[in-house]
C-alpha cells in the first residue's frame, strides 16, 4: 500500500517538509492549509515541486466547522468550499478532509447535516473532487466514525466518504471492528498516529502530544489491519499533532 505523510507532522517550510517527505521514502502528502498559507509562492508551484520530487498530493485538510444553523450561514460555507475548490484544482489536491463540527453552533440534527454534505459534495462532484468525512473525538455532536458513517449513509453521494483515523477512534476506546459494516468504496482515506495515556482532555492530546504508531499507547497496527480488512486500499497517512516534531531540527 502507498504510504502516505500529512505536512503538519515535520518541521521547516513547505518546501522543505516536501523535501523531507520524498527523501524519507513517502509516495504523496497531505497538505495541511496552514502550511500552504506560509508558502510565499502560488499553490501551482507547490504542485511543481511535489511532482519533480514523485510526491502524489493525496489530501487537502482541514475544512472545519461546515454544518451551519441557518441558511445565510450554509450559504457562506458553500462559498467557502468553493474558494478551496478553486485552490484544490491548482494544487492538485483530488480530495478534501471536512471535520465534523466542535464549535457552540454545530446543529445537532443528522438529517441537514447529511444534506448539507450532500450539497457540498455535488459541487465538488462537479470539479472532479472529492470529500473526506472525518468525526472529531472533541465534535459537539459527531463525535465517532459511527456518528459520521450515519450521516455519511444518509447523504448517499458517491463523491462523499469517510475517513478513519486511528486516534480520533482509539483514544476514546472505540472499537475498530465495526469497520467491517461500512462499505469499502466509502472508506476514502486512513491516517495514523498514536497517542501516550495522559491525564488530560482528549483534545490536547490530539493537539499536542500525538506521535508515531508504535511510540504510544494505542493499538495502530490492530487499527490499521481493521481497516484493510474491511476493504480500504488507499494510503496509509501519518497525520501526527505534536509540538516537538514541528519544532525539530530541519
Amino acid at each position: 500500500m502507498r504510504r502516505s505523510i500529512a505536512t503538519v507532522c515535520l518541521s521547516g517550510m513547505l518546501r522543505e517538509k516536501l523535501q523531507a517527505a520524498a527523501a524519507a521514502g513517502f509516495d504523496g502528502v497531505e497538505i495541511f492549509e496552514n502550511d500552504l498559507l506560509q508558502f510565499p509562492g502560488s499553490a501551482a508551484e507547490v504542485r511543481r515541486m511535489a511532482e519533480d520530487l514523485n510526491l502524489a498530493i493525496d489530501l487537502f485538510q482541514p475544512f472545519r466547522d461546515f454544518d451551519a444553523p441557518d441558511p445565510a450561514a450554509f450559504a457562506r460555507n458553500l462559498a467557502r468550499a468553493e474558494r478551496k475548490f478553486d485552490l484544490m484544482l491548482e494544487l492538485g489536491a483530488p480530495m478534501m478532509l471536512v471535520s465534523s463540527n466542535a464549535s457552540a453552533h454545530a446543529i445537532p440534527d443528522d438529517a441537514r447535516a447529511a444534506a448539507q454534505l450532500a450539497a457540498m459534495a455535488d459541487r465538488a462532484a462537479q470539479r472532479g473532487l472529492k470529500l473526506a468525512y472525518e468525526a472529531v473525538a472533541w465534535g459537539a455532536h459527531v463525535k465517532s466514525y459511527h456518528d459520521a458513517w450515519r450521516i455519511v449513509k444518509m447523504a448517499d453521494h458517491p463523491a462523499l466518504g469517510l475517513i478513519l483515523d486511528s486516534f480520533h477512534t482509539l483514544a476514546v476506546g472505540d472499537d475498530p471492528g465495526g469497520f467491517a459494516d461500512i462499505p469499502a468504496e466509502k472508506l476514502f482515506h486512513l491516517q495514523l498516529s498514536d497517542a501516550p495515556r495522559l491525564d488530560m482532555d482528549v483534545r490536547s492530546i490530539g493537539r499536542h502530544f500525538r506521535c508515531l504508531p508504535g511510540q504510544g499507547a494505542l493499538d495502530v497496527a490492530g487499527f490499521a489491519a481493521a481497516a484493510v480488512k474491511a476493504g480500504y486500499r488507499g494510503p496509509l497517512s501519518l497525520e501526527v499533532f505534536n509540538d516537538e516534531l514541528r519544532a525539530a531540527p530541519r
